[in-house]
C-alpha cells in the first residue's frame, strides 16, 4: 500500500519546484542559487527543510557521491493530482463547474480563457474516441 502523500509548505513546495525543474539529482548548493531572489536562506535553513522533505517522502538523498545529492521520490504531476483534488472538494464541492463559474463571474477568468478551455476540451475528447 502506498503512503498518502502528505501537503507541502509554501517554502517546501518552492524547494520542490526546483528539484522537479531541475529534472536530474541536485545539491543543496544548486538549490539554494535557484531560490536567490525568492528566499534569503542561509545553507542551514535549506538543510532543515530538505530534512523535513525526506522526513515527509518527497525526496531521497543520496550521499554515496561525496556530496548530498536531491532527488524526488514523488513525481511533480502526482503532487499536483492530490492538490488539485483536494482543492476541488474542499472550495467547491467537487464541481469543477462550480469553480469555473465563480472564476468567470468574479472576472478572474476571460472569455479567451474559456474559449480555450472549450478547445482543449473538443481535443481531449476528439482524441479519447
Amino acid at each position: 500500500m502506498t503512503r498518502p502523500i502528505k501537503n507541502l509548505g509554501e517554502a517546501e513546495l518552492e524547494i520542490m519546484q526546483v528539484i522537479w525543474k531541475a529534472k536530474r539529482p541536485v545539491t543543496s548548493n544548486y538549490i539554494l542559487k535557484e531560490l536567490q531572489g525568492r528566499r534569503k536562506w542561509q545553507l542551514s535553513t535549506l538543510m532543515t527543510s530538505l530534512s523535513r522533505l525526506s522526513d515527509k517522502g518527497f525526496v531521497r538523498c543520496d550521499r554515496s557521491t561525496g556530496s548530498n545529492l536531491y532527488t524526488p521520490v514523488i513525481s511533480e504531476n502526482d503532487y499536483k493530482t492530490k492538490e488539485s483534488k483536494h482543492f476541488l472538494e474542499k472550495i467547491y464541492n467537487n464541481s469543477i463547474k462550480n469553480m469555473v463559474a465563480t472564476l468567470y463571474n468574479n472576472e478572474v477568468l476571460q472569455a479567451s480563457d474559456l474559449e480555450e478551455l472549450r478547445k482543449y476540451l473538443n481535443e481531449f475528447e476528439d482524441s479519447a474516441q
